[in-house]
């Protein structure tokens, strides 16, 4: 089901899961976030709405809604 910008996710994977299912997971983010990775704290830019962390591989994710909102991007785990 899709909500639209309404939706409402519990944690990444839910993101994750809801990108790949919609075809978003490489859309390019409107602004790359450099981030501090939650796994092993490297900073690594997120260049994609599913986008992964190159030192400990942990899965990012955003939906394209709220892309411009660094705080709305979530980890899904490790090689998610």
């Amino acid at each position: 089901m899709h909500d639209g910008c309404n939706g409402r996710f519990l944690n990444g994977a839910q993101i994750v899961n809801k990108l790949r299912q919609m075809g978003f997971s490489g859309y390019t983010m409107p602004i790359p976030v450099e981030m501090k990775c939650e796994g092993c704290e490297d900073v690594f830019t997120m260049q994609t709405m599913e986008d992964r962390c190159d030192n400990c591989g942990m899965v990012y994710g955003v939906t394209p809604c709220h892309a411009t909102d660094a705080t709305s991007i979530q980890p899904a785990g490790i090689d998610y």
